[in-house]
């Protein structure tokens, strides 16, 4: 993982604000489950928190301690309770089943081997409780957009965030993509008016092609019984964004 990336919580959140679909597409799925939610890769717990003030019970894994301490002080401010694990989504051993796993937000994409995808899936396997179900979402990898990622640093107008300390921060991007590794390698330059990058963080992500998935979740011990193409359930087709998937043991 990019640790330097996400050693600023809040200001993750303040680049990233969004996600109400996404929020809403998990609280439903674990409403439709019952029972125990894990999430893997939580974050700052932005779709588990909402997910346990339903009334779930709720854990949250993730590898980062800055990002699981801003959990904990949301969870907290909120007045509700959710159980964080500092732990590696790779290889984990929680002493429980769950009626839901997820894993949001490419999170999954941090891992660049095909032996650690797999691990992860069968470690969620083990944890899952009879008739759960893992739920996650990666991009679709388009090849239009991953023979653009050359080196060149541009101007992410979109991502340009308030920061209590810095004011208006600029974010700029230059990302190139490993096809061999099939690992997007970027670098993300943090910038105000008067203080040029003052943060200068590297963030690579992997790329799993849809046919590539399913035989990787099988290895794992699972397999897709749905695949959505965006967060109100369209199907998945070619052009979608999204890979939206729902597993079950194989």
């Amino acid at each position: 993982m990019s640790e330097q990336f996400y050693s600023d919580a809040r200001s993750y959140d303040r680049l990233f604000p969004g996600g109400d679909q996404a929020v809403d597409f998990y609280r439903a799925e674990a409403d439709r489950q019952g029972g125990c939610v894990l999430e893997l890769g939580c974050g700052t717990g932005h779709k588990l928190i909402p997910i346990a003030s339903d009334g779930h019970p709720c854990m949250g894994l993730e590898l980062s301690p800055d990002m699981l301490a801003e959990a904990r002080r949301k969870a907290d401010e909120r007045g509700v309770e959710v159980e964080w694990a500092q732990g590696d989504m790779r290889e984990f051993d929680l002493g429980r089943t769950f009626d839901l796993v997820f894993i949001a937000a490419n999170s999954l994409l941090h891992l660049h081997e095909a032996e650690d995808v797999v691990n992860c899936f069968r470690s969620v396997r083990k944890h899952l409780a009879p008739g759960a179900r893992l739920v996650f979402d990666v991009f679709n990898p388009s090849v239009h957009l991953l023979a653009q990622a050359d080196g060149v640093r541009r101007r992410r107008d979109a991502l340009s965030f308030v920061h209590p300390d810095h004011g208006l921060v600029h974010v700029d991007v230059a990302e190139t993509y490993d096809a061999a590794a099939q690992v997007t390698r970027g670098r993300w330059y943090f910038s105000t008016d008067s203080e040029a990058d003052f943060v200068v963080a590297p963030l690579e992500m992997r790329s799993i092609f849809p046919q590539e998935l399913p035989l990787l979740l099988s290895l794992g011990g699972l397999r897709v019984v749905e695949r959505f193409g965006d967060w109100s359930r369209a199907p998945f087709t070619a052009d979608a964004a999204l890979q939206l998937c729902v597993c079950e043991p194989d």
